[in-house]
């Protein structure tokens, strides 16, 4: 059976897109394929790389990348994560739908400690497992 193609556009591909990308290889590994993608690339967000780890999901392996640069263009799904991202998402020839999630570094630009930091982190990441586990089943 052939795995099912979803990218996760974000703005940056630093943290949202990234978390749902590991979440989906988590997950769904055996049925889907997931990737990441931004309209720009910032980095890999390390606070995000370590609430996922908390969660046993590993995503040190991936890296933040534009979509013009992803090996595939044609996906099953399409699914932005924010605002920014879904109203300028480059044209797919598949649906594209968008499920968006608060910025955790946006949210925690004014804590007092990583630890004050990581509570926006790990909620977004819930958030984003939660929305996961209810991904529809494919044709």
């Amino acid at each position: 059976m052939l795995k099912k193609k979803i990218l996760f556009l974000c703005t940056g591909n630093s943290c949202r897109s990234q978390m749902a990308e590991g979440w989906t290889r988590h997950l769904h590994g055996d049925t889907i394929e997931p990737y990441s993608a931004g309209l720009e690339t910032h980095g890999l967000n390390p606070l995000a790389v370590k609430v996922m780890a908390e969660a046993g999901v590993d995503i040190t392996s991936q890296v933040s990348q534009l979509v013009t640069d992803l090996p595939v263009q044609d996906f099953d799904l399409v699914i932005t994560v924010c605002g920014y991202a879904d109203a300028h998402c480059p044209y797919f020839p598949g649906p594209t739908i968008h499920h968006g999630f608060d910025d955790p570094p946006q949210l925690a630009a004014k804590a007092r400690s990583e630890e004050e930091a990581l509570v926006y982190y790990r909620r977004v990441r819930d958030e984003i497992r939660d929305y996961l586990t209810t991904l529809p089943p494919f044709p």
